[in-house]
């Protein structure tokens, strides 16, 4: 690594070891675990070989929850004063100045160019297009963050990529979970970066290497199926030449809690009645005479029940919204490591959370600890999530039922998929997974709506700020953004 880099943020040990492995590399993945830093970790790679005028910008690809916060945090948080840079973020309906940044792209100046997209955009001819365009016009880092994104290979998104990336000056991958399913995950991935690096002509021969295969039929229709794996350590070697793995377990000189967002994006739906629900809240709030903690909070929860996809009528029916977030959350799931708990303020979601896990990851992979779950089952669903080898993975609670008492350090990611405005309820449930027993670091995710009440209510817990008391001590009008 050039000795006359200037971090602006000091790497880890890991990360250093993840820069020293890969920074001078045409191609290479960072397998490293969620919450052991490895936007880091690129951004600093990108910064030495723009140091070096090996490359003059960076095409980013990440998951829609994920893309703007390289453009608002990543990126100014960690890339060195002292390089100037731009940073465009893409959007499919552009309004004027967004349509302005967007053409600067293909401005050639001494600045380090960022350009970031969503997965999604590589799915559409627009995006496809801006994405080449962009690298036709460029020296490039091209890396697509959380690659598992691009695991199949017959997927539109998939073929894009790798056809994109060959007119990259270098390549790279993130991930923590490069398999979620099998090791035929890796195939497109590593294709991504040089479809030579793993040895195999094509997927097929690549599948039937590492597959166990047998032959099925059914009526008259015969096919190979999977029926188990081998040559996994053979796998592993050719992995190890061009990538670094790291857990957060080994990471010793990691805080011991890890608070990270993803972004929701509002579905026209759930915009328009939000706005509604917004307006009528200011009305009748600005039309009180005494306007009082409660009912702040009963207006905030209305709202927030939006964000949560569904409103409940004043007779407690419930009507459901379009929404992306727990397509957000199912996403996040993919990503993680091991076992994991879901917080979840609101018993509809529970429930609908519940049946959404059992689809994909089968019903025992699943519980729910909540105000109708029956006393006598709740301590069964507590030491099975903590047996290491019990199937169940995914605990999913409400904190003013669990968050208080148990211990559930067999998990150490924490998802909020939505939160309480109590403080103590907040730092109990945190507690589930931080207490005596935990021997990795803990990753916290809260799932948020840019600009609506889950900024607020998110920002205000993380500075150990209780709603309940502190709500009047502004404008309340703030609170309702």
């Amino acid at each position: 690594m050039q000795q006359k880099y200037r971090f602006k943020t000091e790497p880890y040990a890991h990360q250093r070891a993840a820069l020293g492995a890969s920074w001078d590399k045409k191609d290479f993945a960072y397998f490293m675990e969620m919450g052991t830093g490895k936007s880091k970790v690129l951004i600093d790679n990108i910064a030495i070989l723009y140091d070096r005028g090996d490359i003059d910008s960076a095409l980013i690809i990440a998951p829609k929850g994920v893309y703007k916060n390289w453009a608002e945090l990543e990126i100014p948080k960690h890339l060195p004063d002292h390089i100037y840079q731009r940073t465009v973020a893409w959007t499919p309906t552009p309004n004027k100045q967004q349509k302005e940044e967007l053409l600067s792209l293909f401005e050639i100046t001494n600045d380090l160019v960022f350009f970031v997209m969503n997965i999604e955009a590589l799915s559409t001819k627009k995006g496809c297009g801006f994405a080449e365009k962009f690298l036709l016009s460029h020296k490039s880092v091209f890396a697509i963050d959380e690659s598992t994104t691009i695991k199949n290979n017959s997927a539109r998104r998939t073929k894009a990529a790798i056809k994109l990336s060959l007119l990259a000056e270098v390549r790279r991958i993130l991930t923590g979970s490069p398999i979620t399913k099998s090791p035929l995950d890796l195939y497109s991935q590593c294709a991504f970066l040089d479809e030579d690096l793993l040895g195999f002509s094509s997927y097929y021969s690549y599948r039937n290497h590492f597959a166990v295969l047998q032959s099925r039929s059914i009526a008259t229709h015969s096919f190979q199926q999977i029926v188990g794996y081998r040559n996994l350590d053979e796998l592993k070697d050719i992995l190890g030449s061009f990538s670094y793995r790291v857990l957060k377990k080994d990471c010793l000189d990691l805080p011991d809690k890890i608070y990270t967002t993803r972004w929701v994006e509002l579905t026209p739906e759930q915009k328009r009645i939000y706005k509604e629900l917004k307006d009528y809240a200011m009305a009748e709030l600005g039309n009180s005479e005494t306007v009082t903690t409660n009912s702040v909070i009963t207006q905030i929860l209305r709202l927030q029940q939006v964000l949560c996809g569904f409103t409940r009528s004043d007779t407690g029916e419930v009507t459901l919204i379009p929404n992306n977030r727990i397509t957000e959350l199912m996403a996040i799931l993919e990503e993680t490591e091991g076992k994991c708990i879901i917080w979840a303020h609101y018993q509809h979601d529970i429930r609908a959370l519940v049946a959404k896990i059992s689809e994909v990851y089968g019903a025992e992979s699943v519980a729910a600890y909540y105000g109708e779950t029956p006393s006598e089952d709740r301590q069964g669903i507590v030491t099975r999530f903590q047996e290491p080898d019990s199937p169940l993975k995914f605990f999913i609670g409400q904190p003013r039922t669990g968050g208080f008492g148990l211990t559930l350090t067999a998990a150490s990611t924490v998802v909020y998929y939505s939160n309480s405005y109590d403080l103590e309820i907040r730092l109990q449930s945190e507690d589930r997974a931080h207490r005596i027993g935990q021997n990795n670091k803990v990753t916290y995710i809260d799932l948020c709506a840019a600009k609506t009440v889950d900024e607020k209510i998110i920002k205000s817990l993380r500075s150990k700020i209780n709603i309940a008391t502190q709500i009047l001590g502004e404008d309340y009008k703030d609170w309702l953004i």
